[in-house]
């Protein structure tokens, strides 16, 4: 294992998990839920586990198909995309009111 790549890999994932929509879902469950905080945290590890397990195996597959540039550009334009049609949806819905 070459722990540069998982300090790497690390950092980036609890970065950009910081904030996002998961942890604020994980907020609200854990306040709403004052029996069983474990099963909250559990509940949204083993989903963080899960959907990373995911990633990987269609990375990993991806990547022998179409040259790892390729899939960065790709994901480079995705997220542009989806920012663009984001700033125009909540633009339209700031000029709505």
């Amino acid at each position: 294992m070459d722990i540069k790549f998982l300090l790497i890999t690390f950092g980036m994932v609890f970065l950009a998990e910081l904030g996002d929509k998961t942890q604020l879902a994980t907020v609200c469950l854990s306040a709403d839920c004052e029996s069983s905080k474990w099963a909250v945290f559990i509940g949204s590890a083993a989903a963080l586990v899960l959907s990373s397990a995911l990633a990987v195996t269609f990375g990993g597959a991806l990547a022998r198909v179409v040259p790892p540039d390729y899939i960065r550009l790709g994901a480079g334009l995705f997220f542009v995309i989806v920012g663009g049609w984001m700033l125009v949806t909540a633009t339209r819905a700031v000029c709505s009111i």
